[in-house]
C-alpha cells in the first residue's frame, strides 16, 4: 500500500461564512458584469458583441452572401463564447427577428420564429449575415477605436466594447437578470434619439425634462400605442425606474346590416399572438365579457384579429376598455437602467446612459484620430524618402548597385530613418517616371492638410464634439424617421374617459340555485325554481345543508369552522351534474375544516361571528372577500375550539344557547365592529360550550312544538342581559337539543 504523505502546502482557517460570501461575491459579479447587465457605452452583452465579431470576421457584411449560422455558431462557441450552442443560436436568432429588436443587427434567411411564439428551425437550415447597422456598431475596430483582449484560451483577442456610431443602448433596448440586480431597458426611436444627443452636446446643462421634448417615449418593433402621461413618462427617465403602459392598436371596421367588428393590427411588445387569442377565446366562453361573442385570427403578414361584438349597439371603447383590463392587449413594460459602466453596475437615470454614450463617442473619436494621425505620419515619411528617389535618382541607382549594404549607405547620406530606406529600396523601377513624382507631390500635398486638420481637431475639444455631432446627423440620414426603419411606430395616446363596468357586471348574469350538501359537495343548478327529484343528487349519507337562490355575477362568500372565509363568483361554481365537486377541490379545506356558511355578498350588510367558546364580533361583508383558494383569516380560535356560526344580521336582537341549557338574548349594539380577532365575550360560560346562536324578533317571542303541543314564550324579557352575563334556563319545554332551528316560524 503507497503511503500518502501529508500536504504541506500553506492552510488556512476561514469561517465558513467568509469562505462563502467571498466566493458567492465572484459568483454574482461574474453574472453582472459577463452575462447579465449591457454595457451602457455599446448596449451589448459579451454574448451579443462576441457573435456579432465572429460574423465580422467571417466577412458576412450586408454586401457579400450568407452563411449557415451552425457555421457562425461553431465560430463563436469555438474562440470566443465556449457555452452551449443552443444559448448562442438563441442570440443570434433574437438578434435577427424585427418583432424582438427595434433595429435588427442580424439579416436572417429561413424560418426564425414568428410572433405567434414558434420557435426557428435549427441551425443547419438557416443563413445569416450582419446588416448595415451592425457594421455601423463595429466602425473603427480596425482603427484601433477600442482596446481588445486575449480570448478565454488566448489564441485569439475579441474587442472589450465596440466603437458604437449609434446609441445601441437605448434604440435597441436590453432585458437580463443578475444577482441581486436586473435590467429592463425598452427600445426606443433612433432618430429621437440622436436628435437628443445632438441637443445635449450643444446644450451640456440640459435636463432629463429637456430630452423629452427629443426623446418623447420608447417606441417598440411591434407598435402600439403608449397611453402613459408625460409626467410618468419624465418621472422614469429621471430616476432610471418606471414602467409604461402599452395597449395594443385597432381600428373599427364596419360590416353590412350596420353592424361593425373590431380589427385589432398591433400587439404589444413581446405578447405571443396565439396566447393572446387563447386567453380571448377562454374569455368568450366562460361569458366574462357578455360584449363579446368571437375571435378570428385572420394574420398573414399583418396582424388582423378581428372581434365580433355581440349586437351593433353595443360600445367598441366599453368593449375595448373590458378587454384591456383582462388580457394582454394592454401590458405594462418596466423600465430599470441598471448598466455597467466600466466595471460598476448602476442605475442610470436617460440623461447620465446619453452622457455616458457621449464620452465612449469622444474617445472612440480621439483613438480613431489618433490612429489616423500615426498612419499619415507613417505615410508622410515613406513619401518624403521617396522624393529623395527623383532628386537624386543617378546617385541612388549606383549606390545600390556598387555598395555590398546600400541600405546603411543611404541612410547616412541623406539622413534617412529605417522606413524611408527600406521603402526605397522596395520601390519598382516601373514606378521611377516623372508622373510618379508629381502624384507623390500632390498626395505628400494632400496628407499634410488632412494632418493640419485632425491635428487641430485633436487640440479643440469644440471641434472634436462638431466631429461627432457630424456623424450622428449622418444617422439621422440613413437611419432617422424618414427612412422607412427609422419611422417611428409606438404612437401616443389617451386613456378614453368611459365608464368601464366592474367585474361582476361583466360576467352575464343568470339566476342560479347553488346547494352545499352536509359532507360538503357543492354544485350549482340554473334558474331559482325547485328541481324535480332532486333527491337522488346526494351521495349515499349526505343531504342537504345549504341552499342558496343567486346569480352568476354574485359572490358567494363561504366561512368555514376553522374561522376562515372563501371568496368564489357565481360563474365559477361548479355545475349541476351528478353530485357536484368537493369544496375541497376549489378550496384549500383542512382535513378537518368544514363550511358553516354560505351567503352572497352585498355591500353593506354585516354579519355576528362567534366561536363555541362564546367569543365573537359583528363585522363588515367587505372584510369577508378573499381573494385566494387559502382564504382569510377572520376569526382566531384556540385548540379545541371551532367557529359555531357567521350570521347575516336580520334583527337587532340575537340569542345565545349553552350546553348548560341556559338562554341570553343580547342588543346586537353591544357588540362590537371588528376586522379580524378572538371577538369579545358574548356570554359568560363555566366549563362548556355554546351549542346555538340565532337573530331574533323579540315582540315574536320563540315558538315550538313539544310533542303534539305547540309552545309559544311571548314575554323573553327575562332572558335579556347584558353582554358577558351568564343567561337564565331556558323556557320549560325547550327542546333538548339546545338548537334554535327547532323553532316554529311565526
Amino acid at each position: 500500500m503507497t503511503n500518502i504523505s501529508p500536504y504541506t502546502g500553506d492552510i488556512k482557517d476561514l469561517k465558513i461564512t467568509s469562505a462563502l460570501e467571498e466566493r458567492y461575491l465572484s459568483y454574482a459579479l461574474s453574472t453582472i458584469l459577463s452575462r447579465s447587465l449591457p454595457d451602457v457605452r455599446d448596449g451589448l452583452k459579451p454574448v451579443h458583441r462576441r457573435l456579432l465579431f465572429a460574423m465580422r470576421e467571417l466577412k458576412l457584411n450586408p454586401k457579400n452572401g450568407f452563411k449557415k449560422c451552425a457555421r457562425v455558431v461553431g465560430d463563436v462557441i469555438g474562440k470566443y463564447h465556449p457555452h452551449g450552442d443552443v444559448a448562442v443560436y438563441e442570440t443570434l436568432v433574437r438578434l435577427a427577428q424585427d418583432f424582438s429588436l427595434r433595429y435588427p443587427l442580424i439579416e436572417g434567411q429561413g424560418n426564425f420564429g414568428n410572433i405567434d411564439g414558434d420557435n426557428p428551425a435549427a441551425m443547419r437550415y438557416t443563413e445569416a449575415r450582419l446588416t448595415e447597422l451592425a457594421e455601423v456598431l463595429m466602425d473603427g475596430l480596425d482603427q484601433n477605436a477600442v482596446d481588445f483582449k486575449p480570448t478565454y484560451d488566448g489564441s485569439e483577442e475579441e474587442p472589450v466594447v465596440f466603437p458604437c456610431l449609434f446609441p445601441n443602448l437605448l434604440a435597441n433596448g436590453s432585458n437580463g437578470i443578475a444577482v441581486g440586480m436586473a435590467t429592463s431597458i425598452p427600445p426606443h426611436n433612433l432618430g429621437e434619439l440622436v436628435e437628443g444627443l445632438i441637443h445635449l452636446i450643444d446644450h451640456p446643462e440640459a435636463t432629463s425634462k429637456d430630452l423629452t421634448n427629443f426623446i418623447k417615449g420608447p417606441d417598440f418593433p411591434t407598435g402600439g400605442v403608449l397611453v402613459e402621461t408625460h409626467s410618468n413618462i419624465l418621472n422614469a427617465y429621471e430616476t432610471g425606474k418606471g414602467s409604461f403602459r402599452l395597449r395594443a392598436t385597432y381600428e373599427i371596421e364596419d360590416i353590412k346590416m350596420g353592424g361593425y367588428q373590431i380589427i385589432i393590427t398591433q400587439i404589444p411588445y413581446q405578447v405571443q399572438k396565439t396566447k393572446l387569442i387563447q386567453k380571448i377565446a377562454d374569455i368568450i366562453e366562460t361569458k366574462k365579457i357578455p360584449l363579446l361573442v368571437d375571435i378570428r385570427d385572420e394574420s398573414s403578414e399583418d396582424i388582423r384579429i378581428v372581434l365580433i361584438p355581440k349586437t351593433k349597439q353595443t360600445n367598441p371603447l366599453q368593449l375595448m376598455e373590458s378587454l384591456f383590463r383582462q388580457t394582454e392587449l394592454e401590458i405594462r413594460y418596466p423600465l430599470n437602467m441598471n448598466v455597467v459602466d466600466g466595471m460598476t453596475p448602476k442605475l442610470m437615470s436617460l440623461k447620465e446612459v446619453l452622457q455616458a454614450y457621449l464620452a465612449h463617442r469622444l474617445s472612440v473619436l480621439l483613438r480613431v484620430y489618433t490612429y489616423k494621425l500615426n498612419q499619415i505620419n507613417h505615410r508622410l515619411e515613406i513619401l518624403n524618402g521617396l522624393l529623395i528617389v527623383y532628386l537624386n535618382l543617378d546617385e541612388i541607382i549606383q549606390i545600390i548597385r556598387e555598395e555590398d549594404h546600400p541600405k546603411e549607405v543611404m541612410m547616412k547620406r541623406w539622413s534617412l530613418s529605417d522606413i524611408q530606406a527600406e521603402s526605397i529600396l522596395n520601390t519598382r523601377l516601373r514606378s521611377l517616371r516623372k508622373l510618379e513624382e508629381m502624384e507623390i507631390r500632390k498626395e505628400l500635398d494632400d496628407l499634410s492638410k488632412q494632418k493640419d486638420a485632425l491635428e487641430k481637431t485633436l487640440a479643440t475639444p469644440r471641434l472634436q464634439w462638431k466631429e461627432i455631432e457630424k456623424s450622428l446627423r449622418g444617422i439621422l440620414k440613413n437611419f432617422g424617421q424618414e427612412t422607412a426603419l427609422g419611422k417611428r411606430r409606438t404612437v401616443f395616446g389617451e386613456i378614453p374617459e368611459i365608464e368601464v363596468v366592474s367585474g361582476e357586471a361583466e360576467i352575464e348574469k343568470e339566476p342560479v340555485t347553488i346547494i352545499l350538501s352536509k359532507k360538503g359537495w357543492l354544485r350549482c343548478i340554473k334558474g331559482h325554481e325547485p328541481q324535480k327529484d332532486d333527491s337522488g343528487k346526494y351521495k349515499e349519507g349526505d343531504s342537504e345543508k345549504f341552499v342558496l337562490h343567486a346569480h352568476t355575477n354574485d359572490k358567494i362568500i363561504f366561512f368555514s369552522s376553522l374561522g376562515k372565509s372563501y371568496t368564489l363568483f357565481g360563474d365559477k361554481l361548479p355545475k349541476g351534474r351528478g353530485f357536484g365537486e368537493s369544496i375541497n377541490l376549489l378550496f384549500d379545506f383542512k382535513p378537518d375544516e368544514t363550511a358553516i356558511g354560505m351567503y352572497t355578498f352585498n355591500q353593506g350588510d354585516k354579519y355576528l361571528i362567534a366561536s363555541d367558546a362564546g367569543r365573537g364580533f359583528v363585522i363588515d361583508a367587505s372584510e369577508l372577500i378573499s381573494s385566494t383558494k387559502n382564504g382569510k383569516n377572520i376569526l382566531s380560535l384556540d385548540a379545541k375550539q371551532t367557529a359555531l356560526c357567521c350570521l347575516k344580521q336580520t334583527q337587532k336582537w340575537v340569542a345565545l344557547i349553552g350546553e348548560n341549557r341556559k338562554i341570553l338574548i343580547l342588543d346586537v349594539n353591544e357588540i362590537p365592529k371588528m376586522q379580524k380577532g378572538k371577538g369579545v365575550t358574548l356570554q359568560k360560560l363555566i366549563n362548556c360550550k355554546i351549542n346555538d346562536i340565532r337573530f331574533l324578533d323579540l315582540a315574536l317571542g320563540l315558538k315550538w312544538k313539544t310533542g303534539e303541543r305547540v309552545r309559544h314564550e311571548t314575554d323573553l324579557m327575562p332572558w335579556v342581559g347584558k353582554r358577558a352575563q351568564t343567561g337564565r334556563l331556558a323556557p320549560t319545554g325547550f327542546p333538548r337539543s339546545n338548537r334554535f332551528d327547532e323553532m316554529l316560524e311565526k
